[in-house]
């Protein structure tokens, strides 16, 4: 590697993590490119070389716990500055459809991955006194109470309504320490990802802006990114129903309501 900061990568072989991966290059990073096709990953990675990044590959699968085992390993060395956590997969389904083991795979790789490989990289990140963590969520996350068209999502939505709040909460205990955290949260974008399903939708945005909104961020040191969001005043209005929430929320005596409705 170069005298260039080190940003890892992880589902880079593709989509979102391919677009992040050469935008981050573009921006003076060198490059570790994590995912589980490593011809892919070659491919990735002699595009980001022709930006001016030194590369390293590594093929792992963080949707089992000796891939994702693998990743941390790495991020744990001491000389990443960057962390990208956007490996992921939809398991679009009911959730008594999904398979014990798809389960257990699914949430490893889309909520318990973000945070085990930030636990990894933070010791150091702290250590020298600046660095980021990125985790790419989805507007997803925040659509637990929402019905109509969209996807059978129970699973996926947790584990991205989980990132964000990790994420959130995260950037909060690092403020003053020079590391910021940063959630991206896009909608739908035209990648392969759910089968390609997004790929030919004229409102669907492509992972090169996505990417781009994320590097913006990360400069800016933006806790919650919505690429598409034109400004702050929906954040903020969602943080103002949460404080009011907990404040309201927050007796010691038993709201009315509960008190004498009837069953």
């Amino acid at each position: 590697m170069t005298n260039r900061p080190l940003a890892l990568v992880t589902g880079a072989s593709s989509g979102i993590g391919a677009a992040m991966a050469l935008t981050f290059a573009e921006r003076g990073h060198d490059l570790v490119l994590l995912a589980r096709r490593r011809d892919r990953l070659q491919e990735v990675a002699a595009k980001a070389g022709e930006r001016g990044a030194a590369v390293e590959t590594l093929a792992a699968d963080l949707s089992t716990p000796e891939g994702l085992a693998v990743a941390a390993e790495r991020a744990a060395a001491g000389d990443v500055r960057l962390l990208v956590s956007n490996a992921g997969a939809s398991g679009y389904a009911p959730l008594q459809d999904v398979s014990a083991g798809d389960l257990d795979a699914l949430w490893r790789l889309n909520a318990t991955a973000p945070v085990t490989l930030a636990h990894a990289v933070l010791p150091s990140l702290l250590a020298r006194g600046e660095g980021g963590i990125v985790a790419v969520a989805s507007l997803l996350a925040f659509s637990a109470g929402l019905t109509g068209p969209l996807p059978a999502r129970t699973l996926y939505a947790a584990a991205k309504s989980a990132t964000v709040a990790f994420t959130r909460t995260l950037a909060g205990e690092l403020a003053g320490s020079g590391v910021h955290a940063t959630v991206v949260c896009p909608g739908q974008v035209a990648t392969e990802w759910s089968g390609g399903a997004n790929r030919d939708r004229p409102d669907a945005m492509s992972p090169e802006e996505v990417a781009t909104a994320a590097a913006v961020a990360v400069a800016r040191k933006e806790t919650v990114c919505v690429p598409g969001l034109a400004g702050p005043e929906a954040l903020d209005r969602l943080q103002a129903a949460e404080r009011a929430l907990i404040a309201e929320g927050s007796r010691s005596s038993l709201a009315e309501r509960y008190a004498t409705a009837t069953p």
